[in-house]
């Protein structure tokens, strides 16, 4: 009679299975999401829901805190932030995308040192380069812009006191920030597009406008769906360029007024962590509904069948 000797899989046989192996790798981004994502949105929704002020034992307070969608100076704060989205989306989608054509058409010399010079300020630090944009920007007439205005004959400006010329400082700081983060998304998607494409459109007559438009758009058009998508989070969760251009002060007529700074100034200036985190999740609540609404206007929820 002839025995079957069986022969038990050890564990890091069993660890090499394909039905576990994907498990592994994604197990560090599950974690990450579950610890630094899931698990302090859960957090910040339980705590929205209690009167908590500093080391005071929170009370359970239902839904007040969300009274503050009633409340003047966030939905000021809502408004401002809106609107930076906005200005900054309208330069930071389209500019990017021409500029990194430019650099990628061959005509452009020196276009590698170019791109490197466009990152530098994504490297500098937001506060630092908010105090160098609150002295350029300042109402001394000696001030960088104060001074170009009077070479050019016109009055000089106290720029961080009216809504108007605010905003634009603020839009010129983001744009002069990520303008070339943009640029190298652009390219990396430029990079990838076939040449053939770009010489059949040729041989069928079109010219570099319409190149542009028919064949460059539609070929990056995820990069430009991706951009969008991270520019409206970025809009909505500014706060370092506002904070640092005002000294962290509250500004005449509340110019400077965002939802983050909102958030900042009842959570630690006020200790009111339950008002806070009630803006928090009107924050992620309002980010989500508009990226949800462009990515369907997009089309991006569709299945793209091959």
């Amino acid at each position: 009679m002839i025995q079957t000797s069986t022969r038990k899989r050890s564990p890091i046989h069993a660890l090499n299975s394909i039905k576990v192996v994907p498990y592994i790798f994604s197990l560090p981004f599950i974690i990450f999401f579950l610890v630094f994502f899931l698990y302090p949105i859960i957090n910040t929704v339980n705590m929205s829901l209690y009167s908590a002020k500093g080391f005071a034992p929170p009370q359970f307070s239902g839904f007040s805190n969300y009274a503050l969608l009633n409340n003047d100076y966030f939905i000021k704060a809502c408004s401002i932030s809106a609107r930076y989205t906005i200005y900054t989306c309208l330069i930071l989608i389209p500019v990017p995308l021409v500029l990194a054509a430019l650099l990628n058409s061959g005509s452009v010399k020196g276009a590698n040192a170019i791109k490197s010079s466009m990152f530098i300020p994504a490297l500098t630090s937001v506060v630092m380069a908010g105090l160098f944009f609150r002295y350029a920007f300042s109402a001394n007439e000696n001030a960088i812009f104060n001074a170009i205005l009077r070479s050019l004959g016109l009055p000089a400006q106290d720029w961080l006191a009216q809504q108007g010329t605010t905003m634009a400082v603020l839009v010129i700081f983001c744009c002069w920030k990520w303008m070339g983060v943009n640029i190298i998304y652009y390219f990396s998607a430029l990079q990838s597009i076939p040449a053939e494409l770009y010489e059949s459109s040729r041989i069928d007559g079109a010219n570099v406008v319409q190149q542009f438009f028919y064949v460059t758009i539609p070929s990056v058009r995820p990069t430009i769906i991706y951009v969008l998508t991270i520019s409206i989070y970025g809009g909505f969760s500014m706060f370092a360029e506002s904070f640092t251009l005002f000294n962290g002060a509250r500004t005449p007529g509340d110019i400077g007024a965002t939802i983050v700074g909102y958030i900042y100034s009842q959570g630690f200036n006020r200790n009111n962590f339950g008002l806070a985190s009630a803006a928090g999740i009107v924050l992620l609540g309002i980010v989500l509904i508009l990226n949800v609404i462009q990515l369907g206007l997009t089309g991006s929820f569709k299945k793209e069948v091959s």
